[in-house]
């Protein structure tokens, strides 16, 4: 058989493996055709998403550079600037964000004066910064503005996020109702299949932790399932998958289920060891969690400080530890650090209430008669 055809018929090969979500298998086949024949622009994309897809972070990215700079060339810039988003999107979520500006920065110069859904994107990496770094006020009309391109050019990707950002932000802002309707609205976007893979695996996940946030504990157990059955039909998933056993152990802890859990937490812990996910620090402060609970002080100190060192808050679980392990000034000082810095309602739920315990261990009542006030009002306003 002609050279030429060989490589033909591994790259068909390759986008067959890609169709059937088997991103592993995906991967290795466009890369060893890609060693017999550089791989055309769309090939390129689909191999770098199935990198991603199956935990290959380095080849993911250079997939995504080479794509970027075929479509360029092409004179795609539309897509080559989709493409360039993407990598931004990726290295930010793995917290390298100085070759993420560059690549957001790259995106926007490709489609700057091209009437592109590409800058409805930009406007969503935009009011994410703004979300996450405590201005969800501002983030609700640059969301607003990416739901509006992604329903102008039919972008079912772009309209989904933007969705998911807007009810993030209504929920922050304290309108639960809405944020919980916008959050469902883009959930049925996902459970039709109507979005890509990697806009799946971002929404089940940004549901689930906004669920957990307000403490809607029947809408997490519903969509955690739902993530986990979708992970089942891809084997070779990698990052969603770690993610989905931290979100199995969450709701097993709540249950009670310690051991259940635990099980849970070692195979993301295993399943994430390889990767540079920054769901390993949700995995270690989960698992440091577990250990202080079963009394085992030891071990969760050694794993809140390694979820610590990988960039995971470790407060309140570490707080907690330091009251079990009778330093209870030292716990009532972390948490004050903790709570003078977090002003967002939610957050503080989350530190209020082992703060009251911490509180009343040291029988300072006035002080937990306050904060448990406060915590009261939060519950109300989510009730």
């Amino acid at each position: 058989m002609p050279e030429h055809a060989k490589q033909q018929n591994a790259t068909a090969a390759a986008r067959a493996s890609y169709e059937r979500m088997a991103w592993g298998d995906a991967c290795e086949r466009y890369l060893a055709a890609d060693r017999d024949e550089p791989l055309g622009a769309d090939d390129l994309e689909r191999a770098a998403h199935a990198a991603h897809l199956s935990g290959r972070d380095h080849d993911a990215d250079a997939l995504s550079q080479r794509a970027v700079h075929a479509y360029e060339q092409a004179g795609n810039l539309e897509r080559a600037g989709l493409d360039a988003w993407w990598l931004a999107m990726s290295l930010m979520q793995r917290g390298d964000m100085a070759q993420a500006g560059g690549w957001f920065a790259r995106a926007a110069r490709l489609v700057e004066g091209l009437d592109s859904p590409v800058h409805g994107y930009l406007a969503v990496s935009a009011a994410l910064g703004e979300l996450f770094g405590g201005d969800p006020a501002s983030a609700r009309p640059k969301f607003e503005f990416a739901l509006a391109m992604g329903e102008r050019f039919g972008d079912n990707d772009l309209r989904t996020m933007a969705r998911l950002g807007l009810g993030r932000s209504a929920i922050v802002l304290g309108d639960d109702t809405a944020g919980l309707a916008l959050l469902d609205d883009a959930m049925v976007t996902v459970t039709a299949g109507e979005a890509s893979p990697v806009v799946v695996g971002i929404v089940y996940c940004a549901v689930i932790e906004a669920c957990h946030l307000i403490f809607d504990l029947r809408r997490a157990r519903e969509w955690t399932a739902a993530l986990s059955r979708w992970c089942d039909t891809q084997p070779e998933l990698v990052p969603f998958r770690g993610a989905c056993l931290i979100h199995r152990a969450q709701i097993m802890t709540f249950n009670g289920a310690w051991a259940n859990a635990m099980e849970e937490v070692l195979r993301a812990c295993a399943y994430l060891a390889e990767t540079h996910n920054v769901a390993v620090a949700d995995a270690l402060y989960e698992r440091a969690e577990l250990c202080r609970l079963r009394g085992e002080l030891a071990e969760a100190e050694a794993f809140y400080t390694e979820a610590s060192d990988r960039g995971r808050e470790p407060q309140p679980g570490l707080a907690l530890l330091r009251l079990a392990q009778g330093q209870t000034t030292t716990a009532g000082a972390a948490l004050r650090r903790s709570l003078a810095e977090d002003h967002a309602p939610l957050e503080r739920a989350r530190l209020l209430a082992p703060y009251i315990e911490v509180l009343l261990a040291t029988d300072d009542v006035t002080e937990a008669g306050a904060a448990s006030d406060e915590l009261t009002a939060i519950a109300g306003r989510i009730a």
